[in-house]
């Protein structure tokens, strides 16, 4: 970031609240380069949470009150939660009905794809994936993107009558309505300037134009904001894991992962359909979950996605698969100790059979956790690489391979310890959330 020459735009659910090595090397380049711009856009809710107390937002304000016209924060608030419902969540729950998950972090005509905030256990002692994508297409294509949801969010300006050390505000520039006005108008002026992102590029590639043997596609999961929903995330990968069940692809092999294992029961099935040759998936242990020790309804999660996660080995062993696909938990240390790690990777890699692959030749890098929750309630935002580059599929087999150094087969009667049983509390728990409108 210090060697950002013109534009540097970081799309993230937050930014940890004391990052300041992070900050300074905002401003650092700020002040090295006078051309360049900033802009940050996190989440409403997470990134004002301990607000009046040091937050994302007051940490970012900070940035403003330097460099105002060169520097610019969004907040970006679901309409989902309004009125009364918002009156009453506490603030530890009420992310559970929307938030900006995207994470794009744009610099000049590069741009890194990752599932990863940027806060300290992010760069410290959590497990994350980070592809760098050097195309200033694909970066022009996220800055649109980007560009346009910052102009459906709120902005933060510094203030020093606020406790807070900031105000929030709906600039005129802005869609019209704001989503805490009026929510229906808020989603059908967001409609309009989204759907393009979702549409097939205008033009086919020119005759003339060099051949490539890697395409990257952009793949969006903005359900929230369009109506109708013209999501193409959920759509592709549906169709791809659709087409591994067809005898042309029979025998292929995938790996499938998740920060937080609760994929929803379509892909679940798809998955099961493919009849790999063989396949594994990597979920996060409940000593590896970042819920683990938490308070409240949060700290019972990692036992919520053990259940998920039993349900899973069920189903495998329903279909007759137990052979062919294993589960795997990562666990490096225990949260929240000493050399304690916990995992939020991301992603799935398939290798096609019949070729001659030096790795997978099919990612899928970004921020989603293929839930119920990223195709409903969150923004996602995610890349789908498809290569035939024996170089590439060579990297993304080792990124593939050395993700599940950690990881360790579980089975069905791992689950009938009693360390891994789940109470009655954590379903009643599971059931009140998906009552009232969240997701995990």
């Amino acid at each position: 970031m210090s060697k950002a020459r013109r534009r540097v735009y970081l799309s993230t659910l937050y930014v940890g609240k004391t990052e300041h090595e992070l900050i300074n090397t905002i401003r650092t380049a700020l002040k090295t380069n006078p051309t360049l711009t900033v802009s940050v856009l996190t989440d409403y809710l997470r990134g004002t949470r301990e607000a009046p107390d040091p937050s994302c937002a007051s940490l970012l304000a900070s940035l403003i009150t330097d460099f105002p016209e060169r520097v610019e924060v969004r907040l970006y608030h679901t309409p989902n939660l309004t009125g009364i419902r918002k009156a009453i969540l506490p603030k530890r729950i009420n992310e559970g009905w929307g938030l900006q998950h995207m994470k794009l972090y744009g610099i000049d005509d590069e741009i890194i794809m990752s599932g990863a905030n940027l806060s300290d256990d992010y760069f410290t002692n959590r497990q994350d994936r980070y592809h760098i994508i050097k195309s200033k297409e694909v970066t022009d294509f996220f800055s649109r993107l980007y560009r346009t949801v910052s102009d459906l969010s709120y902005r933060v300006l510094p203030s020093d009558k606020e406790t807070s050390g900031f105000v929030i505000e709906w600039p005129e520039s802005n869609v019209q309505p704001a989503p805490l006005v009026d929510p229906k108008d808020y989603i059908t002026a967001a409609t309009k300037v989204l759907a393009p992102f979702t549409q097939p590029p205008s033009r086919s590639p020119a005759a003339t134009e060099k051949p490539t043997d890697t395409h990257i596609y952009p793949l969006l999961q903005l359900t929230p904001l369009l109506k109708p929903d013209t999501s193409t995330e959920l759509p592709a990968l549906t169709t791809i894991l659709r087409a591994l069940s067809t005898p042309a692809f029979s025998g292929s092999k995938w790996t499938f992962t998740a920060g937080y294992f609760n994929m929803t029961s379509e892909i679940r099935q798809l998955l099961l359909s493919s009849q790999p040759a063989s396949a594994t998936v990597i979920a996060a242990s409940p000593w590896a979950n970042g819920f683990y020790g938490s308070k409240g309804v949060s700290g019972m999660l990692p036992a919520a996605y053990t259940h998920l996660s039993r349900r899973f080995l069920d189903a495998v062993s329903g279909a007759g698969l137990s052979q062919q696909i294993a589960l795997k938990e990562w666990r490096k240390g225990t949260v929240n100790t000493p050399g304690g790690w916990t995992y939020h990777a991301k992603g799935i890699w398939i290798t096609l059979p019949g070729l001659q692959q030096a790795g997978p030749s099919i990612s899928l890098v970004g921020s989603s956790n293929y839930t119920k929750r990223s195709y409903s309630l969150d923004l996602e935002a995610n890349t789908l690489v498809v290569t035939s580059n024996p170089d590439l599929q060579r990297r993304l087999g080792e990124e593939e391979k050395w993700l599940q150094d950690f990881a360790e087969v579980v089975t069905r009667d791992d689950y009938a310890k009693t360390e891994r049983r789940v109470g009655l509390h954590v379903r009643v728990a599971m059931w009140i959330v998906t009552l009232v409108g969240g997701a995990l």
